[in-house]
């Protein structure tokens, strides 16, 4: 009996040291905690390939993506914050490079033309349907040719 309680014991003390040392693991990478997993993966999300077309570098197997990945993951492993690598990737690849760019004289256009092209579509809607419910004024000459085609027409 003593030897069966022994075995458990082992067995329970081997399978607690494995799980204390297995690391936590994400796109390979494996990480010391999983703050670290979690802002690395938010940061890979949130990262857009500068090659691809609008595709962030978590989908992206192009290799600039896969450089970008690399980076990231050594940065946050290095201790830096989030906000300190998406500096580092805008200033290396410029604001394309995050999906959330600042609001500065260079990207005042990608924030404010969806504004203006809104605005002006509603302008040009709300003119359109003015002109369109206004009466049409008939000369005098076609205010006769349209009573005649009327008298024609109850004839008929």
């Amino acid at each position: 009996m003593n030897r069966w309680l022994l075995c458990i014991g082992a067995l329970l003390l081997s399978f607690s040291a494995a799980l204390l040392a297995q690391q936590v693991t994400y796109d390979g990478h494996e990480f010391d905690n999983e703050q670290q997993r979690r802002t690395y993966e938010a940061l890979i999300k949130e990262l857009r390939c500068p090659k691809c077309q609008n595709q962030n570098i978590a989908d992206s197997n192009a290799p600039l993506a896969e450089d970008m990945r690399e980076r990231a993951y050594q940065m946050v492993m290095a201790g830096q914050s989030k906000q300190q690598v998406i500096d580092y990737m805008v200033a290396r690849y410029g604001n394309f490079a995050h999906y959330k760019p600042p609001f500065n004289a260079f990207t005042a256009v990608l924030w404010l033309a969806p504004l203006v092209i809104a605005l002006a579509g509603i302008i040009i809607a709300l003119r359109l349907s003015r002109k369109r419910s206004q009466p049409v004024a008939l000369s005098d000459e076609e205010q006769r040719e349209l009573a005649q085609l009327k008298e024609r027409s109850k004839h008929d």
